[in-house]
């Protein structure tokens, strides 16, 4: 779930997306604000699902686990390391 596989596409493995919450947190902000930032459509492939929430989240959590984003006041911010 973390890299792309046989059955994961890319634009669902933990690391895409958590690229891509990385590319849109240019400033702190909340947890919510984010998730209506990030573009969850369907990419090229009518077939695939939209992100959901939980992939969302499962990415957040990559991303603290690897010391990538931190929590300060309530809002999300890049790690400076």
């Amino acid at each position: 779930m973390i890299l792309p596989s046989k059955h994961l596409p890319h634009d669902r493995a933990l690391l895409t997306v958590g690229a891509s919450i990385l590319r849109h947190l240019s400033h702190p902000v909340t947890v919510s604000a984010l998730w209506e930032e990030i573009p969850r459509a369907p990419s090229v492939h009518k077939t695939q699902s939209p992100l959901r929430y939980d992939g969302f989240v499962l990415a957040l959590d990559l991303l603290f686990l690897i010391g990538a984003i931190e929590l300060r006041d309530g809002l999300l911010v890049r790690s400076a390391s």
